[in-house]
């Protein structure tokens, strides 16, 4: 009985394996994940999670490419002229769907006409951190209003993108404290941190998440969280809403995106793996630890999600009267 128990379980093991490699032999090469912003930020950890998780399963190989520039839209204008194979996938911020259609007279894609939805990612609030340029005693956003109107020439704030939510976020703290807070803007969220922990920038605005790696140093401090109640990874740090800037409450996603000829049976499928990767506990624990809470969706609530936020965000683009082509 032991003999054949051994057997049927090494018969078991051998049909499991054959049939892995069976589905493994019917997959393509290779498929990709574009990423608009730089290594080792939120946009390029999401991209890589996924892409760890997607392995084998649309493609025997699914690689990260970052494809930074223009806040964004370098990524966006390579997806739209990929093939609507399904096998070339599009990690991005809400911000480059969303918003700028709000700020840019003219963008290299249309977001409803080039792009298919098929799943969110991630959501997250925003931060707003400062470094050794600003002293130490510095930790509130009171406080820190007190030294820029005390230091105007450096009164000054990163982000990841001009028009991106991080930016309109410090825009509006800068506009209701009463500051000409100037904005520097960066190809990522990390270069921007790079220099205020340098000493060569005030602030920096950006995902909570992109920040904590960096708090542990003691060079860099961040201020405020822009969620409506604190922020699960810096508990300890006030909201903007608490410390009196109550209309300063926002958040954002990463949606996962594919051109827009993909077949729908195509797309529901990637949906489906997507919503299996984004549950995976390796997936949630690695994302937790960039800040990041992990979060699927159908593409219809994708869709749904995209236009309630453009919504919300453009009377807010034309109080703040930024446009990105003046």
């Amino acid at each position: 009985m032991i003999q054949r128990r051994h057997l049927l379980a090494a018969a078991g093991g051998c049909l499991a394996w054959t049939a892995m490699a069976s589905r493994a032999q019917g997959l393509p090469d290779s498929a990709k994940i574009f990423a608009g912003f730089t290594a080792g930020g939120t946009v390029d950890v999401t991209a890589r999670r996924i892409a760890d998780k997607l392995r084998d399963v649309i493609a025997k190989s699914v690689v990260v490419e970052n494809r930074t520039g223009a806040g964004g839209q370098i990524a966006l204008s390579a997806l739209k002229t990929s093939p609507a194979d399904g096998l070339t996938l599009l990690v991005t911020p809400m911000s480059m769907l969303g918003i700028y259609p709000h700020t840019y007279k003219k963008l290299p894609y249309d977001p409803a006409a080039d792009f298919l939805p098929v799943s969110q990612a991630v959501r997250f609030d925003f931060g707003l951190a400062v470094g050794p340029l600003v002293p130490a005693t510095v930790r509130t956003l009171s406080d820190f209003v007190a030294w820029c109107k005390a230091n105007p020439k450096d009164a000054s704030f990163g982000s990841p993108a001009p028009g991106s939510v991080p930016h309109f976020v410090a825009e509006l703290f800068g506009r209701a404290a009463g500051l000409d807070f100037k904005h520097v803007p960066y190809r990522g969220t990390q270069p921007a941190i790079m220099d205020v922990m340098g000493g060569q920038l005030a602030s920096v605005s950006g995902p909570v998440g992109e920040f904590l790696q960096h708090l542990p140093t003691g060079k860099l401090r961040l201020l405020a969280t822009s969620g409506a109640s604190r922020n699960r990874f810096a508990p300890s740090v006030s909201t903007y809403a608490e410390q009196g800037f109550k209309d300063i409450v926002f958040d954002e996603w990463f949606g996962v995106y594919v051109p827009a000829k993909v077949p729908a049976a195509v797309v529901e499928k990637l949906s489906a793996a997507l919503r299996t990767a984004l549950s995976n506990p390796e997936v949630v624990d690695a994302l937790a630890q960039m800040g990041l809470e992990a979060k699927s969706s159908t593409p219809a609530e994708l869709t749904a999600l995209l236009k309630k936020d453009s919504e919300r965000w453009a009377p807010l683009v034309k109080t703040i009267g930024f446009s990105a082509d003046s």
